[in-house]
């Protein structure tokens, strides 16, 4: 980019930096919960927008005829091709947080043979997918994310170690998706809650046998227990366990032992504070935030690199920064991230290279990812 470019930016972003200890200590913006003012479980509203009833929904063993739950207890299940079959679900011990994680069995019914089949094996019988034999992700996006989706993939198909890993991805119908107030970003958040519970819905459909949460924002909202309260309404929908943004930053930055970090988001103020809380309760100090506060969820994806290498050089690093962290799922920085880190000498963690790595080492996928930040790599 031309030197002009850069001049710009950097007037620009300068009057955007926001030391924690001054601006972000403002009050709420308007009475609807703002996840920073007094948050409490119970104060979002996640009451889905539609009745529609998903036709076999009780294949899945569990939940009810308006959404698929799947029931790891049962030993025996019927499978959507209407064959009852083994129901082995495996339990195991999320690496990073503890959590006990229920697998489902999404295979051993499938491939039963028809009476006029030709050419089967009995070895076929109980086959995974075919080509995400290894682990299949449900990956819950918002319809406006053009990010998620390619970072992931990138980060597969760039480490072969990790072949027969896949995502089954469903979008979270976003139809208003200005962004240019803080009020704008509160009503987003709303829209979100009024579809992610369909969308979860319409994810289990592939029988994915794990989650993960492709938009941060609302896994920052309301601090911690926010964040664990959003957990609790998505599993207790589906019975699945799921990785989430936020989480996923803390137990990166729990790896490096960084206490004190820089964050960069696309957000308005109130957004901001939102990510100022949760580091916060879990123990964190910002020293200093960058909101590039972006007009529109689909106007994040139009950042460029530079301009974000711009903000990391010349407004977060510093000699009381410990890691850098960016938040926002639908603005890309593997490739920014994984190089600035051996300019800088430190952590700098993009947030879907957290999540996904999140995801992978809870499932107990170990391999190491390259091309994505030092935290895939060395963790």
């Amino acid at each position: 980019l031309k030197p002009s470019f850069c001049v710009v930016r950097q007037e620009f972003v300068m009057n955007r930096v926001k030391v924690v200890a001054g601006q972000l200590a403002a009050g709420p913006v308007q009475s609807r919960p703002d996840g920073t003012s007094d948050f409490q479980r119970g104060q979002r509203d996640f009451s889905t927008a539609s009745t529609t009833k998903i036709a076999g929904a009780r294949l899945y063993g569990g939940g009810s005829d308006d959404h698929p739950c799947y029931d790891f207890d049962s030993p025996v299940k019927t499978y959507t091709n209407g064959v009852s079959g083994p129901n082995n679900t495996r339990a195991i011990v999320g690496s990073l947080n503890g959590e006990k994680i229920q697998i489902p069995d999404v295979d051993s019914a499938y491939n039963t043979p028809h009476p006029e089949v030709i050419c089967w094996k009995p070895e076929y019988k109980g086959l995974p997918d075919a080509l995400q034999h290894r682990m299949k992700f449900g990956l819950i996006i918002p319809s406006t994310n053009t990010t998620v989706e390619y970072d992931f993939w990138t980060m597969i198909k760039s480490n072969k170690d990790l072949a027969g890993i896949g995502f089954h991805a469903a979008g979270i119908l976003i139809d208003a998706p200005k962004l240019s107030s803080d009020e704008d970003m509160l009503e987003f958040l709303a829209q979100f809650r009024r579809q992610i519970l369909v969308t979860v819905d319409r994810v289990m459909t592939a029988e994915p046998q794990y989650l993960i949460m492709g938009m941060s924002l609302e896994t920052f909202f309301g601090g911690w227990e926010g964040n664990q309260e959003f957990k609790a309404e998505l599993a207790g929908r589906c019975g699945l366990s799921l990785s989430t943004g936020a989480e996923a930053c803390k137990a990166a930055l729990g790896k490096f032992g960084a206490k004190k970090v820089a964050v960069i988001t696309p957000y308005q103020d109130i957004g901001d504070k939102n990510v100022v809380k949760f580091f916060s309760e879990i123990g964190c100090e910002v020293t200093r935030i960058v909101g590039l506060k972006c007009g529109s969820a689909t106007d994040i994806a139009h950042v460029p690199a530079q301009w974000c290498e711009d903000v990391i050089l010349n407004h977060l690093d510093g000699p009381d920064v410990d890691a850098i962290v960016q938040c926002g799922t639908n603005l890309s920085m593997l490739e920014v991230a994984d190089r600035l880190e051996g300019v800088i000498r430190k952590p700098i963690i993009p947030i879907n290279a957290a999540t996904l790595w999140f995801a992978l080492r809870q499932c107990g996928i170990m391999e190491p990812l390259y091309g994505c930040s030092r935290l895939c790599r060395e963790f």
